[in-house]
């Protein structure tokens, strides 16, 4: 997330809050695609990772876009943590362990995302490069282990690495050694909205495996093609997963906050400072009745920076949050909107990809969800291979980009983004595996090439 949220509008009921969310619908407005993609930020020299202080630390690298953008600073306690352009919506953040996120603005076509995300790159590779900075495309951070990841100063992410812990095996893994590439889409009311989630969910894991990336783990191999994904596994389950409720009779706005509230709080942000209240119930906050801040009543503010560290497959806000890829190689990043378009924003692919999954159940969907990250292409569901259901997938995607009929400049329409996911179900491999290729051969056993060859 880019910047916590700031309206102190006081709510104090169940109804206000399923109201938060009615707000987003767009109706017959337009549906517009927000792209957002991390990536690690390394010493080129050393391949060391990059402290937020120092003449060629973070803090230097987010100073240097400001002045090459001109967006406005983010600031927690004095730090400049992010900076905010006012005139597209678009954003620059930090995750915990430094990782250098763009936040897109919310555009109207997938050749808009493509432009935006080529543009952030050449600013932060002009400016890393007068920093001796690089940029690295992976879903997790190949190197460094957790002693040797620099910590951002951030206020939640402080009270979030203190409870991570308790609460799960791999969370901080999760916040200081892994990058996603996410893609944002609208909803025209409830029930649109139901059934995008539940297309979307239901398909998270093939996402997972058309776009994993991360084998690596302290300069050796781990195991899995997405070790990203595996993480998720236990991170924090109360807040974490793939939501089997949002498939059962009644799901809508209502359903989901009353699991959102059920979800344990991290912080009540009040002016400038994070308050831990860390497993509280937003229920206690929604009555007044928190035991952390005696007499202190729940704003919206509350409800989207609550809603914001919920971290299901799927994520509803006032849009959906595709959340099942790793970060990977340009082509990728313009590859998941394009992906994400083509089958929720034509309702002939929307239709069609529901009959595809509406015959999963939730254990089938759940066994899907746990081996993919180890077998990626090759997990089954149903008996179907995901590389056979990808093809499916991205086949309904190109004709649903095709009749959107959005063109460049060169006459070409979204579906040229579909190209590296092509590849992948052509070839039946994952980046993944090719980068264990080259491991086990060229680059003997050492994953210091890969800082070359996923260099952005």
């Amino acid at each position: 997330m880019a910047r916590d949220i700031s309206d102190s509008t006081p709510i104090t009921s169940r109804d206000e809050l399923v109201a938060w969310f009615e707000k987003g619908n767009k109706g017959n407005g337009s549906l517009r695609v927000g792209t957002e993609h991390e990536k690690f930020v390394f010493h080129k020299n050393t391949l060391a990772p990059v402290c937020y202080e120092g003449d060629a630390g973070i803090r230097a690298l987010l100073e240097g876009m400001q002045k090459r953008t001109g967006w406005e600073p983010i600031e927690d306690q004095g730090h400049l943590i992010g900076l905010f352009d006012s005139v597209g919506g678009g954003a620059i953040s930090l995750e915990p362990g430094g990782q250098f996120e763009l936040s897109g603005a919310p555009l109207e076509t997938v050749h808009q995302t493509h432009a935006e995300t080529e543009r952030h790159l050449n600013d932060v590779r002009a400016i890393g490069d007068a920093l001796g900075l690089g940029f690295l495309g992976l879903g997790h951070s190949p190197l460094w282990s957790l002693k040797d990841t620099p910590v951002m100063p951030k206020s939640r992410y402080r009270i979030m690495a203190n409870y991570m812990p308790k609460v799960g095996t791999r969370g901080l893994d999760m916040m200081f050694r892994t990058c996603t590439v996410q893609a944002n889409l609208d909803f025209t009311d409830e029930a649109d909205m139901v059934q995008k989630l539940r297309v979307s969910l239901a398909l998270q894991p093939v996402i997972t495996a058309l776009f994993a990336n991360s084998p690596f783990t302290e300069n050796k191999l781990n195991g899995y093609l997405s070790m990203r994904s595996e993480i998720w596994r236990d991170t924090d389950n109360a807040r974490a997963g793939m939501m089997p409720f949002a498939f059962e009779s009644g799901m809508g706005f209502e359903r989901y906050v009353d699991y959102a509230l059920d979800v344990p709080m991290y912080f009540v942000k009040r002016g400038d400072i994070y308050h831990d209240v860390a497993g509280a119930s937003f229920r206690d906050l929604l009555a007044g009745k928190l035991t952390a801040l005696p007499g202190e009543c729940a704003t919206l503010s509350d409800w989207a920076n609550h809603l914001s560290t919920i971290f299901p497959e799927v994520r509803l806000k006032r849009y959906l949050e595709m959340r099942g890829a790793d970060c990977g190689m340009p082509p990728f990043i313009d590859a998941l909107p394009a992906l994400c378009v083509g089958l929720l924003y034509d309702h002939q692919a929307l239709d069609a990809a529901w009959d595809l999954v509406k015959a999963w159940s939730a254990e089938e969907r759940q066994r899907l969800r746990d081996d993919v990250p180890r077998l990626a292409l090759n997990a089954k569901i149903q008996g179907r291979a995901v590389r056979e259901i990808a093809g499916q997938v991205l086949e309904l995607a190109e004709h649903g980009l095709k009749r959107r009929g959005h063109l460049d400049a060169s006459g070409r329409n979204e579906a040229i983004y579909l190209a590296p996911l092509h590849r992948i179900v052509e070839r039946g491999r994952t980046s993944a595996e090719d980068l264990i290729d080259a491991y086990q051969g060229p680059w003997r056993g050492s994953v210091a090439p890969v800082f070359t060859s996923n260099y952005l």
